[in-house]
């Protein structure tokens, strides 16, 4: 790593969230000796990508700093010797987001972008492609880090360890963000009187947390997210959890466990908004069409409030602390998709978890957390085992691997209907599947189509 002048690369750099990003360098600015920024993306991404990239470089004027803010549709140019590689990016755009989530409510199934059918989709497309991200930095920047907050982060991040071998990355979630910004406030305190530890995976996760005397506050906690907002993301419908649960684990689970806990109202929820206003997807397209239309004025140089309607904020600025505390050996307490190695002794060494961790010049050191009680345990070793078999599925294209994966995953209800969601599918988001391709062709040739209508004409 070069330690006075920083390279900073992203890869999707014309997301809607990369002026958080930028922000979150500038917070920095003292602790990030930044030189070069670059923002990367594809051909399909030009566009946003000049527009996000000239606001960019306003908010870099703006502050008064000399860094150099360069826009590219060249990766491999991006990363060579690069100190810090970062990924956002969504193969396939919100259209395949939009597919992802229509065609699964089409059959009355949930397909959310980072769970059930859907959640496995994101991965089947995404982990191939940072598996030959993985593959140019072996090349290009051996010893840059890899911050990685595309999701599903946690599969991504498996499939990075496990098949790109690539140790000097840590996967990224707001959801823990969220959740210690707003809860300190429900029982009168602030984060730093607080101590928290969460572990699971990514969107699967619990914690628990302590006060500044070493008292256990979890429940008061609980009793008070009841009647109040404690970080939910934007795009998850607030659906309480029954307060009877909670007392019983006696943690917090995540806002995305609401999918499992509460299936039916969240899939009745899912099913009302396919029927009128749109799925999620389809409502993030249209904020963020409004996001760069805001983008787009020239004397814009700060980020926009309307940014905080997205699901995703505050992953960026994460990213960025993330960086800074490598770089600083600040040793900040974070929660990340790292190696468990023992963190739950529930789980294997060698799989990925999201914990609480250290992080500091070495990465990500994960505080231990200890064996789960059985309804935990049971769910997590379920889930983290569907998530192992979705990332093989991805990286070797086996459609029997793939239907076991369905088959496996508690959203999606198993039989003839779960092979008709996978098969169509496939056929929808045949472009970003050339592992599949063999299966594809079988599946079109046997005439399977789109039922969807709207998922039907997106390309």
């Amino acid at each position: 790593m070069t330690r006075e002048a920083l390279k900073l690369v992203t890869i999707g750099g014309g997301s809607s969230y990369t002026p958080e990003l930028i922000e979150g360098y500038i917070k920095r600015k003292d602790e990030l000796p930044i030189k070069e920024i670059w923002l990367v993306d594809i051909e399909a991404g030009k566009e946003k990508l000049e527009i996000v990239g000239a606001m960019a470089k306003r908010m870099v004027k703006a502050a008064g700093l000399d860094w150099q803010v360069h826009l590219t549709l060249d990766r491999r140019q991006a990363l060579k010797d690069a100190d810090f590689v970062s990924t956002q990016f969504r193969v396939g755009l919100l259209n395949a987001r939009i597919k992802d989530e229509r065609i699964p409510l089409s059959y009355g199934m949930l397909g959310q972008e980072t769970n059930g059918a859907g959640g496995m989709f994101k991965a089947f497309r995404t982990i191939p492609v940072i598996l030959d991200i993985v593959k140019d930095m072996k090349e290009l920047c051996p010893n840059a880090w890899l911050i990685n907050f595309t999701n599903p982060s946690g599969m991504v991040t498996e499939a990075i360890k496990t098949y790109g071998k690539w140790d000097k990355v840590i996967g990224l979630c707001n959801v823990p963000v969220n959740a210690m910004m707003k809860e300190p406030e429900l029982i009168g305190k602030t984060l730093d009187q607080l101590t928290y530890r969460f572990a699971g995976i990514d969107h699967f996760h619990w914690h628990r947390v302590f006060d500044e005397t070493g008292k256990e506050v979890t429940l008061d906690i609980i009793d008070a997210m009841q009647n109040n907002d404690a970080g939910l993301p934007k795009n998850i419908f607030d659906v309480k959890f029954f307060s009877e649960q909670l007392h019983q684990m006696k943690m917090i689970p995540c806002g995305y466990h609401r999918y499992y806990y509460r299936e039916e109202e969240m899939l009745n929820h899912s099913l009302e908004e396919y029927s009128g206003v749109g799925t999620r997807a389809q409502q993030v397209k249209r904020i963020e069409d409004e996001l760069f239309e805001l983008y787009k004025d020239e004397h814009l140089d700060y980020k926009p409030k309307q940014l905080s309607e997205r699901g995703g904020a505050y992953y960026s600025d994460a990213a960025c602390e993330a960086m800074a505390s490598i770089y600083n050996d600040k040793k900040t307490h974070m929660v990340v998709s790292t190696l468990n190695n023992g963190t739950l002794p529930d789980l294997p060494a060698d799989h990925v978890v999201e914990v609480s961790a250290q992080i500091g010049a070495c990465g990500a050191i994960p505080f231990t957390f200890g064996p789960l009680h059985p309804a935990q345990r049971g769910w997590l070793q379920m889930m983290k085992n569907m998530e192992l078999c979705t990332v093989e599925a991805a990286v070797t294209g086996d459609y029997g691997l793939a239907l076991q994966a369905f088959t496996m995953n508690p959203m999606v209800k198993s039989g003839a209907t779960a092979k008709r969601i996978l098969d169509e599918l496939l056929i929808a988001h045949e472009k970003h599947l050339p592992q599949f391709a063999t299966k594809i062709a079988e599946l079109k040739a046997a005439g399977v189509t789109v039922k969807d209508p709207i998922a039907a004409k997106l390309d």
